[in-house]
């Protein structure tokens, strides 16, 4: 009775475990809609990727192509925009032959030369200058000026100073600015003379305050010849892209 109480309980023990198994396999071995959808595209892809791998490139499938060398595209910039500020050059001289053959010496040395630029500068400068000298501002005078033609303009301030008069002064505009000469020294100092045609009023009043010369309403056209120049000789002096007034002279 007990032996066969045994082998029922143990029948039993092992219907279910089969059962058990049976309904284990059932769930594990089973793939989901979602699953299945999952598996046939990784079989796509892998299919794609192998097509892809044995099939030659399309003549539409441009390659770029690999810069040799980081500083190409700048040397390629500097050389196309040297070009262009020599053919300005010959073009902004026009038939002054001597001018452009100059000018050109200037680029040389200086690749960053651009007359139209320089010209812009000079403009300001000259309008910088003549407003100066007329307040009787040094400080500016001295970084636009160089030594000995800073020295000429303080001696003028100076004696219209110890005389008492006062200049009064407004600047209308520059009708006209055009380079006549440009040179480079053997020193590698450069050179530009520009003569500007300006309109002025200016009048200048003694300690009283009367007008001794010029006139207050008036409008007066002026012209002067100035000469520029800046050390071009070396790279550490074309560092400073500043031009200073060097000479000035009357028109004939």
């Amino acid at each position: 009775m007990i032996g066969s109480d045994i082998n029922l309980l143990t029948l039993l023990t092992l219907i279910v475990a089969v059962v058990a198994i049976v309904k284990l396999r059932s769930v594990l071995g089973r793939r989901t809609g979602d699953e299945e959808t999952r598996v046939e595209q990784r079989r796509r892809e892998a299919s794609l990727q192998k097509n892809a791998a044995s099939t030659p490139v399309s003549d539409k499938v441009v390659s770029l192509p690999r810069r040799e060398r980081d500083d190409q595209p700048g040397e390629q910039a500097t050389a196309v925009s040297v070009a262009e500020v020599e053919a300005r050059i010959k073009s902004f001289a026009g038939g002054d032959t001597t001018l452009a053959t100059r000018l050109m010496d200037i680029l040389k040395l200086d690749r960053n030369f651009d007359p139209e630029q320089f010209l812009r500068g000079a403009r300001q400068a000259y309008e910088m200058i003549v407003t100066a000298f007329a307040e009787g501002n040094r400080k500016i005078l001295r970084d636009l000026l160089k030594a000995d033609v800073f020295d000429s303009f303080s001696r003028a301030i100076g004696e219209r100073e110890a005389r008492g008069e006062q200049i009064d002064q407004s600047f209308v505009g520059i009708n006209k600015a055009d380079m006549l000469e440009a040179d480079v020294s053997p020193k590698g100092i450069a050179s530009v003379t520009v003569r500007f045609v300006s309109q002025l009023i200016t009048a200048t009043r003694d300690k009283a305050g009367v007008i001794i010369d010029g006139d207050s309403v008036r409008i007066k056209e002026v012209t002067d010849i100035w000469t520029f120049e800046r050390d071009i000789s070396t790279k550490d002096a074309r560092r400073d892209l500043n031009w200073k007034l060097a000479g000035t002279q009357s028109p004939n």
